[in-house]
């Protein structure tokens, strides 16, 4: 009795610890007895396990938390979560006005349209997002962040930019042609971004005109307009020679009127970098930068073979310029290669060919106002005198011509590594056409009507003489054709005519015998 009361409790405790916890039967004995709920839990966990191997995150904590968590947002007020919410709640919830809080009491820096107007509510998560309205912000508001952060700016040049700044001193020859509105605004609006104070002076060929005084004074700057009386020649040689001559006048007028600065050559068809106009703060009496040379031509083909032969001849870079040692010493000067252009340059304004430079040109120079001064305070004993030099301006060629000792000279721009401008010479023809000003007075003439495309249509292939030909010999073929096609009609007609009036007089015959 005794082992059998044993092996009974032993098969006892052995079915109560391998049956489910889970299964409402006492036995343990298979899925049949399990409980509604476990099969329902177990079926949903088996759902959100689906599911979230096609979204891709942790479905089932989602429904959890959307079924059964009832925590409020007191803070924000956006929306309540609860077990069951109908739809009329949720968008109660979502919709809210919110009120941009302003920075300043005053009515002037409250943004227009924040206050008192209803926006939709983004949520991510339990926090919302809010959605600035449009237009925003004010345009005064926008014109106030500009000023302060004009007035940054300012401050931080103060401390770390140029110390007590010069004046720049802008020299600019031109005259009116094709092409100047085109490079006189360039450099205008490069001007009118110079943030030290500006002298422009311009020197004008032919004489002082409207057209280019109602230019420059566009760009609201300090400018002296000067005219030279001659006329600007259209050969590029007098040209370069002539230009040097309007430099020379205007020297003096910085010397008479004794404007105290940087003084800068700027032609109006250059190109140049805001770095250079703080670089040439810098120079005590006189400095040169590099300058690179953009050469051109019409003809492509020229182009190339220029090309060629400067790669067989291992041209140097087209860049005029101070040359330096390892100690950052002036020791020469790099200038423009222009052995492969011999015979191949332009000779006059308009040519399509290569413009070239001068050996040095006036714009790689900055110099000190007070050098071209009658009497100036501690002015160097290695200047000449203006007046000197301008009664054999023929032979000046470049600033260098004022010196005494050009090895005096300060390479700017980290001892000419630095290239910040750039030497280009683009010209229509002397003969070219073009409205007074760019104003187009009368309006233009209709060669194109509204309805139609402004592009016209590709023109037909021309056919060659092979083909023309051809489309002749066939052409003649075909009207012998035609022709003998209907000679062939016009005669089986006549035949048919002729036989029916032989039948019909027969017949009148017939019945006259009878």
């Amino acid at each position: 009795m005794k082992p059998s009361l044993l092996q009974q409790q032993s098969r006892r405790s052995n079915s109560f610890r391998g049956s489910n916890p889970l299964d409402s039967s006492p036995d343990g004995g298979g899925g049949a007895g399990k409980s509604p709920a476990a099969i329902f839990w177990l079926v949903l966990h088996g759902l959100c396990c689906l599911v979230s191997l096609v979204l891709g995150f942790r479905f089932s904590r989602l429904i959890f938390f959307l079924l059964f968590s009832t925590s409020t947002n007191s803070n924000t007020g956006l929306y309540q979560t609860s077990p069951f919410r109908t739809v009329a709640d949720i968008a109660e919830n979502l919709a809210f006005s919110t009120s941009l809080p302003s920075l300043d009491s005053s009515p002037a820096n409250r943004t227009t349209g924040t206050a008192g107007v209803s926006s939709s509510g983004v949520v991510v998560g339990r926090h919302g997002i809010l959605i600035r309205p449009w237009p925003h912000p004010n345009p005064d508001e926008v014109m106030k962040a500009h000023r302060i952060i004009e007035r940054v700016q300012r401050e931080q040049r103060a401390q770390y930019g140029v110390k007590s700044p010069r004046t720049v001193i802008v020299v600019t020859p031109t005259y009116v042609r094709t092409f100047q509105t085109l490079h006189l605004t360039g450099v205008m609006h490069s001007l009118m971004n110079v943030p030290y104070d500006l002298v422009w002076i311009v020197v004008e060929a032919g004489g002082v005109t409207n057209e280019t005084a109602s230019l420059i004074t566009k760009s609201g700057l300090r400018t002296i307009h000067i005219g030279f009386e001659e006329r600007m020649p259209i050969s590029w040689e007098d040209r370069h020679r002539m230009e040097a001559r309007m430099r020379l006048r205007a020297l003096r007028v910085v010397s008479e009127k004794k404007l105290d600065g940087a003084v800068m050559f700027a032609d109006d068809s250059n190109m140049h970098s805001m770095e250079l106009f703080d670089e040439i703060q810098k120079v005590k009496w006189i400095g040169a930068v590099s300058v690179g040379i953009l050469v051109h031509s019409g003809h492509s083909d020229e182009d190339l073979s220029v090309r060629n032969e400067g790669d067989e001849s291992n041209s140097p870079v087209p860049i005029q310029g101070p040359a330096c040692n390892s100690s950052d010493q002036l020791v020469g000067w790099h200038t423009f290669n222009s052995l492969p252009y011999v015979g191949r340059s332009a000779n006059y304004v308009g040519d399509r060919a290569t413009v070239l430079p001068r050996k040095l040109e006036w714009a790689g120079f900055v110099l000190n106002s007070r050098l071209v001064w009658k009497k100036a305070e501690d002015k160097p004993d290695w200047v000449k005198d203006l007046d000197m030099v301008a009664r054999d301006e023929a032979n000046v060629e470049s600033p260098l011509s004022l010196l005494k000792d050009s090895s005096v000279v300060e390479p700017l721009g980290s001892c000419g590594r630095k290239v910040l401008l750039w030497w280009l010479r683009v010209e229509a023809r002397a003969d070219s056409k073009f409205p007074s000003g760019w104003i187009i007075d009368p309006p233009l003439e209709v060669t194109v009507p509204a309805r139609h495309t402004p592009w016209p249509d590709a023109p037909p292939e021309l056919p060659t003489s092979e083909k023309v030909t051809s489309i002749k010999e066939s052409s003649e073929k075909r009207a012998t054709k035609t022709r003998t096609h209907r000679s062939r009609r016009g005669s089986r007609s006549k035949r048919k005519h002729e036989a029916r009036s032989v039948d019909a007089h027969v017949s009148e015959r017939h019945s006259g015998e009878n």
